[in-house]
This record gives C-alpha cells, sequence and structure tokens, in this order.
C-alpha cells in the first residue's frame, strides 16, 4: 500500500464510524497489505483525531489469547488506540445507535503514574511504573465488514489492526488496586448479559500474565518510537471471547473481590 492507501483507508473507516455504515474488507481491496501497512491505517487515524481534537488516553491490546491468535493465524499479540471520547463511566448507558456491532470483552486496566517505554522494558518496570490496576469492559466494535457477502472471505488481522484494532470504549469498574495487590493471572470475571453467564476466564488466558502484556506492547511501541504516558489506560486483553450487545442488553461482569463493571445499552 502507498501512503495515498493508508490515508484513503483511515478516512474510509472514520466515515464509517461516523456514519453507522461499514465498509468493505481493505484486505480485499489490498490483497498485498502486511502488518506495517495496518499500523500505517491505524496512525492516519490517530493524526485525524488529533487534528480534531481529540485526545489519546491510552491503548489497548488484543489477541492475546492462544485461541484467538488461532482463529486469525497470527502468532503476535495487536494493538489500538484509546481516545478520550471512548471512556464511559462504571454502570453508564450506551445510547441507542452509538455503535454499529458492540460487543464487550472483560479485561484488567492498567493505570500509569509514571512514562514506560523501550526494547528493554521487564516485568519489574511495568509494575513500578503503575499507580493502580482496575476491573473493565472493554467495548468493541467493526467498522469493516466481519465477511464479505459476496466472496464470504473473512476480514483479517490487517483489517482489525487498520479499524484501531475493534476498540470502542472503556469503562473502568470503581475498586482500584495496587498492581501488586493481586496475582493477577487468578483475577477472573463472570460476565452475564441480562442476568445470564455468557463467559468466564481467568487472567492467566492473556499471554499467561497480564503484566508480560504490557511489556509486550511498550516494546512493540518502541519500535515506532512511541512510550506510553503517565495516566494512561493500558487494556492487557481480554481472558473471554467476545460478547454479543443487542439493544437492550445489561452487561455485568463480576471479578470477585477485584470488583465488577457494569453496563448498559440502549
Amino acid at each position: 500500500m502507498t501512503p495515498g492507501d493508508h490515508a484513503r483507508a483511515a478516512t474510509d473507516l472514520l466515515n464509517a464510524e461516523a456514519t453507522g455504515q461499514q465498509i468493505g474488507l481493505l484486505s480485499l481491496r489490498h490483497p498485498d497489505m502486511g502488518m506495517d501497512d495496518a499500523y500505517a491505517v491505524q496512525n492516519a487515524i490517530l493524526e485525524a483525531k488529533l487534528a480534531a481534537g481529540s485526545r489519546v488516553i491510552g491503548w489497548k491490546i488484543g489477541l492475546t489469547s492462544k485461541a484467538m491468535q488461532s482463529a486469525l493465524n497470527i502468532d503476535i499479540p495487536d494493538s489500538g488506540i484509546l481516545f478520550d471520547d471512548m471512556l464511559f463511566a462504571h454502570g453508564a448507558t450506551v445510547p441507542n445507535g452509538r455503535f454499529i456491532q458492540p460487543r464487550v470483552e472483560a479485561d484488567i486496566a492498567f493505570v500509569m503514574k509514571s512514562a514506560i517505554g523501550g526494547a528493554d522494558v521487564t516485568r519489574d518496570d511495568v509494575l513500578a511504573a503503575t499507580d493502580y490496576v482496575a476491573p473493565t469492559l472493554e467495548i468493541l466494535d467493526t467498522r469493516i465488514q466481519r465477511t464479505d457477502p459476496a466472496t464470504g472471505k473473512a476480514r483479517t488481522v490487517f483489517d482489525t489492526i487498520s479499524d484501531k484494532a475493534a476498540n470502542a470504549g472503556v469503562v473502568l469498574g470503581d475498586m482500584r488496586h495496587s498492581p501488586d495487590a493481586f496475582d493477577l493471572r487468578w483475577v477472573g470475571a463472570i460476565t452475564s448479559r441480562n442476568g445470564v453467564v455468557e463467559e468466564t476466564g481467568l487472567g492467566a488466558g492473556v499471554l499467561n500474565d497480564p503484566v508480560q502484556s504490557v511489556v509486550w506492547l511498550a516494546r512493540r511501541m518502541a519500535q515506532y518510537g512511541q512510550s506510553i504516558a503517565p495516566g494512561q489506560i493500558i487494556l492487557s486483553g481480554s481472558f473471554i471471547r467476545p460478547v454479543e450487545c443487542p439493544s437492550g442488553a445489561h452487561i455485568d461482569a463480576d471479578f470477585g473481590s477485584f470488583g465488577t463493571v457494569t453496563l448498559r445499552f440502549d
């Protein structure tokens, strides 16, 4: 893909977000696109949003479980950018029509107190730079069709990364914990929709340790001359499969002693 291709793809995705009308697969439009192309599209979206007055509040990490990596035939996680208009309060109601095909995942969020970056970031570095961890729901959406209706071809990881890693919102629970207060591998969530349990999982599903997920992000960002800033929210990756959220859905994620997170969809 050329820089012009990246810019056009970013414009199309931003228009899809604004209008609620999905676009076709970028991987069909550009069969030779690769990982660098996908992140270049994502970066073009970043530049456009910053120019429009949006503010970056953090980063999300996806594809941290082996099951999801196998499904997309990729052996590394991906990442996306969180903007200020994506932050929802615990217990909030999402207005009808805000998203196209919303889903949620359960996550552990790291909120940073100091900057961190570089190719040699360690687990101890991440813990030292973290202000607190919190139970979280990530809202997913897709501005790209999941499947091409004409060919039946499914979207690829390059489509997903281009589309900001499918991120759309973040909901932090009210409880805050020191990053060493829990063994995060054993922090889990029971995620229910309208009172019915849909998914359960443990933090160990995230690269065997959610802290290592943040290590991965810091090292990956270093390759692009970026770093994690103080105050930013880092979503370490879901340890459940996405839960569909049609209109009227009431989501409750029970993390036990770690806290709860709730969200409604009008």
